[in-house]
């Protein structure tokens, strides 16, 4: 059955899809604004000396535990008033980032500032979470993909947005101690800004659709929570086939994502013209994946309307692969510039159709433990890259034989995903509606 393309003004009428996505734009560029601080005064500081060790290390403290929150997330989230959630949870956030600032101007980076970072993440977990699960009650169902693409992109857009203006910012405020302080400081106004936006929905607005009574989740409800939420996933095909797709991509992710920090680190730090190094060469990498993330915003549900999820995923992993491979293996500013735009369109191309994939495929009450197992899994398999790569990757960055493990990585699990989708499709007595079905809107 064909349907009506979504437009962005068709989604924009209405009011409650506006104010959800205002609560995330400011909600993300906070985000942008904190993480540009964090990353200046820790990987950029001229008097630290930074190893691959060194990254994965602080990658892991900061993202690995806050990913254990994950599961208690999700069980709230499908108990409480998602509202609530993002109203009380941006207002934390806007309190611990002042913490965090006192830090940094203190000159402390030890375990209390990763602490302190890592509380900041752990809400963080709800926000998120909440924004996705909630999603679903500000539109109708033939517009998931387009609502998606609109919002994860928007989002992730004004995070880098945020960075941007933090990192221009450096000029006027200065990038010692004092600037870095005044940026996290600053972090906390879209947070609150988010808060009083999302305060206008009717508390029981985003769902979920049966809310409880019980004021605490215990460790052993969380566990059985957890259980809960991945048999049901499990029970629908489409979304652990896309979660493991998510899962691998992820993996080369990674991988990509440190080797970019160490070249801009270390290889390309005196480079200078068109195609900087340092942090300022790190602002247009920003820029860049930033510009891939819209493009897939733009193309992806016309790709989905036309060829269907599974086909436009298999069709992203072998992009990922061949274009990280041709353009990333030059090791040269430019081509790095060029790759992270092919790398943001290949993994926001991915992510709408993994948020697309849940959101259809999995009952609202259990939707925000299904999202907090997506969150986790997103995570974990990130630092898991990192980790691994601290070890098996030179402190320059350059690294041809991990760039032929990333391609074939991309590759093998095109090959799997596109078999998984044509078995899935023999299964059913029609075959073409079954898989327009499963794997599109």
């Amino acid at each position: 059955m064909q349907q009506a393309p979504t437009t962005v003004r068709h989604l924009l009428l209405r009011a409650d899809f506006r104010r959800l996505l205002a609560t995330r734009l400011s909600s993300q560029f906070g985000d942008g604004v904190f993480q540009a601080a964090l990353a200046g005064t820790v990987l950029f500081n001229p008097q630290q000396a930074t190893n691959p060790i060194d990254v994965a290390a602080g990658f892991a403290v900061l993202l690995l535990p806050y990913s254990l929150v994950g599961p208690f997330a999700g069980v709230w989230l499908d108990r409480w008033s998602r509202r609530q959630v993002l109203l009380v949870a941006n207002v934390v956030r806007a309190v611990l980032v002042v913490a965090v600032a006192a830090l940094i101007l203190a000159g402390i980076q030890g375990i209390g500032f990763y602490v302190a970072g890592l509380l900041v993440f752990s809400v963080n977990r709800f926000v998120l979470s909440a924004l996705s699960a909630g999603l679903p009650h500000t539109t109708d169902a033939p517009s998931l993909v387009s609502a998606n693409a609109l919002s994860t992109t928007s989002g992730a857009v004004a995070g880098v947005l945020g960075g941007g203006v933090a990192i221009g910012a450096t000029a006027l405020i200065g990038s010692g101690s004092g600037g870095y302080a005044g940026l996290a400081l600053a972090s906390a106004v879209p947070y609150l800004v988010a808060s009083a936006v999302v305060s206008r929905f009717p508390r029981g607005h985003l769902g979920p659709d049966h809310l409880s009574l019980a004021a605490t989740v215990s460790a052993r409800d969380v566990l059985h929570g957890m259980v809960a939420g991945a048999r049901h996933m499990l029970a629908h095909p489409p979304a652990t086939a896309i979660l493991s797709v998510m899962a691998v991509h992820r993996l080369m992710y990674g991988l990509l994502t440190l080797m970019t920090l160490l070249l801009y680190r270390n290889s390309f730090a005196d480079d200078t013209g068109l195609f900087p190094g340092g942090l300022a060469g790190l602002g247009q990498v920003l820029a860049a994946g930033a510009a891939g993330t819209l493009l897939a915003a733009a193309v992806t549900p016309w790709a989905v309307r036309r060829w269907g999820k599974a086909a436009w995923v298999v069709g992203l992993l072998v992009l990922g692969g061949t274009g990280q491979l041709v353009l990333g293996g030059l090791f040269r500013p430019a081509a790095i510039v060029a790759a992270v735009l092919v790398l943001g369109f290949v993994a926001q191309g991915i992510k709408i159709c993994v948020d697309t994939t849940l959101q259809e495929a999995v009952d609202d009450d259990f939707r925000g433990r299904v999202f907090s197992v997506y969150d986790t899994l997103f995570n974990a398999t990130f630092v898991a890259a990192l980790l691994a790569g601290a070890f098996l990757m030179p402190a320059s960055g350059v690294s041809w034989v991990l760039l032929v493990g990333i391609a074939a990585g991309y590759l093998l699990t095109a090959v799997a995903f596109s078999r998984w989708a044509r078995a899935e499709a023999r299964r059913t007595d029609d075959a073409p509606l079954a898989l327009r079905v499963s794997l599109t809107p």
